[in-house]
């Protein structure tokens, strides 16, 4: 079967502060039918934040809450249903029969509930099918420990990742490939970032202390070094709605580990980068790093992206800060189209990638992705990065960045990048930043997405 073209990385979506949102008084059935909607779309190589998009507004968090909760143990429900049915029936009834068998490995819902509401679903939208749910169904229920017994040794349904997923973790951390994985199946933390022109971190803390969404004991956090991210993380998800001041721009949603770019790359030469610099943001949608770089200092910022429409969540994450930048649509990869010839003080690449770091907030991207999209997004990756090196001034900062925990997208590109450019010069970066305790302060309390990170300078002599 051949399957649509993926995005390099996934749309900005709702994370699991809204898969937590109540259903409220959508019956069980409606919503299973939106989430086997949801998986068999996913299944097809649609991404679950498109499918998400075109649900109707008071159903949406309900089918999220189901579809994050499915596809964190799809893996397994495939297993479960190749023994219990061999061949695989109509897409939609395949996805439906999925997704009640992962909930009923969950402790979501009373099993012979989930059970009536499946059956009620097929009725609703396939019912010649009905009698083939309730059928599997309740023999799951009969023959769960056996079942579940008979699968334990396939390790795609023990970590409900495709096993080319598995074997390539195994490989590049042979010490952390197990908790990567076990930690991509944690609801991730909703992280915050103050914004530094509209007052301090601590005041911000404070503010979210007063509206209850954060205990007391946050105030008493080691603060951060000097020229680091000062991330806050919230116990609990909410809507941003109810952050204060999230309307009049205090205050952004944005992981731990990708508030590290801004002040990285602003600081890179030791001391800030002067008021007026050049910056360009290449791949910048939706816009986070972008303003996080003006909210720090005042910069001359491009922020580029190739898809017009995604460039829009920049625009309107820049006017809901205050801030300015210049927004352009543009392939990073081809300068000679829409670069004016001036040098940049700095650049910052957020590449695209395959998003392996943020599975937790993208749990459909393991099942969209391809093992064979790695080496073309590496090849991607390349093209960009040299296509921007000479964009950048000599004794400039080029910070190369991906959300992925891949060597081949991260150590291996730069590696093959300074063996191609002898102007160029690894700076101290992060480098792999995994999503494990390793790798972890445990002052900050703060569980980042993986990430890489290589900060590059460029000399004033070389190839």
């Amino acid at each position: 079967m051949s399957r649509p073209a993926r995005p390099s990385r996934p749309s900005s979506s709702p994370s699991d502060q809204a898969s937590s949102t109540p259903p409220g008084s959508l019956p069980l059935w409606q919503l299973l039918c939106g989430c086997a909607d949801a998986v068999a779309a996913v299944r097809q190589g649609q991404s679950l934040t498109e499918v998400l998009a075109e649900r109707r507004p008071q159903e949406r968090p309900g089918v999220q809450a189901l579809s994050f909760a499915v596809l964190r143990r799809l893996g397994m429900a495939q297993a479960l249903r190749q023994k219990l049915v061999p061949k695989a029936p109509q897409a939609w009834v395949d996805a439906l029969l999925l997704s009640a068998l992962a909930l009923a490995c969950g402790s979501e819902y009373n099993e012979h509930t989930l059970v009536d509401q499946a059956v009620e679903a097929a009725k609703r939208r396939a019912k010649p099918a009905s009698g083939l749910v309730n059928a599997v169904l309740r023999r799951f229920l009969r023959e769960r420990a056996e079942l579940l017994a008979a699968i334990e040794q396939d390790p795609v349904a023990s970590f409900n990742h495709p096993a080319w997923w598995i074997n390539r973790l195994k490989k590049d951390w042979p010490e952390h490939w197990q908790a990567i994985l076990m930690a991509n199946q944690e609801q991730p933390p909703m992280t915050l970032r103050a914004n530094q022109r509209h007052g301090t971190v601590a005041a911000y803390r404070q503010r979210l202390v007063e509206a209850g969404l954060l205990p007391e004991s946050a105030l008493t956090d080691a603060p951060p070094t000097a020229n680091q991210p000062d991330p806050i993380a919230l116990p609990h998800g909410v809507p941003v709605g109810k952050l204060p001041g999230f309307d009049q721009g205090d205050v952004s949603v944005q992981d731990a580990a990708a508030q590290i770019a801004a002040p990285l790359l602003i600081h890179a030469g030791g001391q800030a980068l002067p008021a007026g610099a050049r910056v360009l943001d290449a791949c910048a949608a939706p816009g986070g790093k972008t303003a996080h770089l003006l909210e720090l200092a005042d910069l001359d910022v491009t922020a580029l992206d190739a898809d017009p429409q995604r460039l829009t969540r920049v625009n309107e994450t820049l006017s809901r800060l205050g801030l300015k930048a210049t927004t352009l649509a543009a392939d990073a990869s081809q300068p000679t189209a829409w670069w004016d010839g001036k040098p940049f003080d700095a650049i910052l690449l957020d590449a695209p990638c395959s998003a392996s770091g943020i599975v937790r907030r993208h749990p459909d991207v393991r099942w969209l992705r391809r093992e064979s999209d790695i080496a073309a997004l590496a090849q991607t990756q390349d093209a960009i990065l040299q296509a921007l090196w000479p964009l950048l001034k000599p004794g400039g900062h080029l910070l190369y960045c991906t959300c992925s925990v891949f060597k081949t997208e991260g150590q291996d590109r730069i590696d093959a990048f300074l063996q191609r450019n002898t102007d160029a010069q690894a700076r101290p970066s992060p480098g792999h930043l995994l999503p494990v305790v390793e790798y972890l302060d445990p002052a900050r309390h703060n569980r980042g997405d993986g990430f890489f990170y290589a900060l590059l300078s460029k000399t004033t002599q070389g190839a």
